[in-house]
């Protein structure tokens, strides 16, 4: 089937209850998947930990059980960091076959690899597991999602040129950044002419909502196109890039994307010229640069929810007292932990794709709400 390059990204489903990841709206999710569907796009992407565990179950009610399994592609991906020994995999991958309610996925990854998740899937063998499962025909395409230098990828795909395919963190505002380091990651998979999926198009929500000055430039260019459409276009008018996922959390969210994804342009000169611009004030006014994957909460002894606190401290930075952040940070701290709590243990660092010091970020959420 010819691909659009618009992916379902299923990491931020439509909620019925905002406090509860696994509280999705499945009637929501069902009219989505059948836009989307409708409109001729066809590539699906769900994770094992995803909305809690949830992603996957949803992913089935909402698709494989109600559509013809040669309708859509579907990608999955084994959790590298929650790999503890050889059998962690043929379990995890049966249930995700049940889960998904399918016989074989299209696209399977080895999720998150960074220097500590590439040693674990060395030593337990994991690039060998997902090439068996390819020649079982459990799989059709094997690849791995990606979250560290350019140097250890470059590493990664010389000894396994079996990997068919990257999914890298790309958007306009990581592109020159030196810890994400999307430019030089995305140059390294034209080397070795691996294609691209791009995850996290916008920056986990934070390139739909700009500041002010650098929505005014945006929509004084083009009325009609909405802020986030800047952001997917970016990404996909890459060369190497034969899919952005996007996780679209409401059934309006999918139909903008649709709107100019449908009928793909890329950016021209001028255009480009104008991200630029946009970067620039961005730069000047994020605080902490967090996409809310939520991969630092898991674990965390203080049940601190590190992405929401970040959301806020940075509203404050940008709106202050306006923004009402204190009283939301109040209502969180009757259920979680307090950024005042943090012990500074650092577990959660290891476990973030943005590379954050998010135990001093904390310190100075703390100082602002505490």
């Amino acid at each position: 089937m010819k691909l659009k390059k618009l992916g379902f990204g299923t990491m931020r489903l439509p909620l019925l209850d905002s406090e509860n990841v696994t509280d999705i709206d499945f009637e929501q999710t069902c009219k989505m998947v059948d836009v989307f569907l409708e409109n001729g796009f066809t590539y699906f992407d769900t994770a094992y930990m995803y909305h809690n565990y949830a992603s996957e179950t949803m992913v089935r009610e909402a698709l494989t059980r109600r559509h013809d399994r040669n309708s859509f592609l579907l990608a999955t991906k084994l959790p590298t960091f929650q790999l503890k020994k050889k059998e962690d995999m043929e379990r995890i991958f049966t249930e995700q076959l049940e889960k998904c309610g399918v016989e074989y996925f299209d696209y399977y990854l080895l999720h998150c690899l960074d220097k500590e998740n590439y040693a674990t899937s060395k030593r337990l063998g994991a690039f060998e597991f997902v090439k068996q499962k390819k020649e079982e025909g459990k799989v059709k395409q094997i690849g791995f999602s990606y979250h560290d230098n350019a140097q250890l990828l470059d590493e990664i795909l010389t000894t396994h040129p079996e990997m068919e395919f990257v999914q890298l963190q790309i958007n306009y505002l990581d592109w020159e950044d030196k810890q994400v380091q999307s430019r030089l990651c995305y140059e390294v998979c034209e080397k070795h002419n691996k294609p691209v999926i791009v995850m996290e198009p916008v920056k986990g929500g934070t390139l739909a909502q700009l500041p002010e000055t650098a929505e005014t430039l945006v929509k004084d260019y083009a009325p009609e196109l909405s802020v986030a459409s800047w952001a997917i276009r970016f990404a996909a008018s890459k060369k190497n890039v034969f899919m952005v996922l996007s996780g679209m959390s409401d059934l309006s969210q999918m139909q903008d994307n649709i709107s100019y994804m449908k009928e793909f342009k890329p950016l021209d000169e001028k255009e480009m010229k104008l991200i630029e611009q946009v970067t620039d004030i961005i730069n000047s006014s994020i605080a902490v640069p967090c996409t809310g994957c939520r991969y630092c909460v898991e674990g965390c002894p203080k049940k601190i929810p590190i992405p929401d606190y970040f959301t806020l401290y940075n509203k404050y930075k940008q709106f202050g007292e306006a923004s009402g952040s204190h009283k939301n940070y109040a209502d969180y701290g009757t259920q979680n932990g307090l950024a005042k709590d943090c012990i500074s243990c650092k577990q959660c660092e290891s476990h973030c794709p943005q590379h954050l010091t998010i135990a001093d970020y904390m310190k100075q959420v703390s100082e602002v709400f505490d």
